[in-house]
């Protein structure tokens, strides 16, 4: 593809899909209530005060993209531990279907559904051409601010990603 080409597609797609609308670094996180892999409900709310949270939205369950960052968050389970936060992934799958992909891997964290898609909406993660949640992760701090928006994750590196950025930004302090 040259030059010229690129930009149009660029063009495009910035008018198709217009710049990220949700909340930055510094805004409150938008609060959530969404079921958990392992049959609770999680609430931002229960975090504030006591714990930075990680809210990793990934678009689709048993998908292979999905598949390794979860894994990777797995793997990397330990040092997010160590970095004293509350990690999470999130999709628009519901629960049932989250229940089953979590059990998969054996993940030894939950993945939170929000199928009514309200939190992606919240945190302007809902991408209109699918409706399924882009790749994004969201680092809370423990006053309930965001600190930092990740738009750029890599699936087999996330977790080790989660790990660094939570220590870096002293979100479990």
């Amino acid at each position: 593809m040259n030059r010229l080409s690129r930009l149009l597609v660029l063009a495009l797609c910035s008018a198709v899909f217009p710049a990220f609308a949700g909340p930055k670094a510094g805004d409150p996180a938008p609060d959530f209530s969404l079921q958990g892999s392992d049959g609770k409900t999680y609430q931002l709310a229960d975090f504030k005060g006591k714990k930075g949270v990680v809210l990793a939205w990934f678009p689709k369950a048993f998908t292979g993209g999905c598949t390794s960052e979860c894994k990777s968050m797995h793997e990397s389970g330990a040092d997010i531990a160590r970095a004293g936060v509350a990690a999470f992934a999130v999709s628009v799958d519901d629960a049932a279907t989250n229940k089953k992909f979590a059990e998969s891997l054996g993940l030894g964290f939950p993945i939170l559904s929000d199928p009514t898609k309200a939190a992606a909406k919240a945190y302007g993660v809902l991408n209109p051409a699918n409706s399924l949640a882009s790749r994004w992760t969201f680092f809370i701090a423990k006053d309930g601010k965001i600190a930092l928006v990740d738009e750029a994750v890599q699936p087999t590196s996330h977790g080790k990603t989660i790990a660094d950025q939570a220590q870096k930004l002293g979100l479990g302090k």
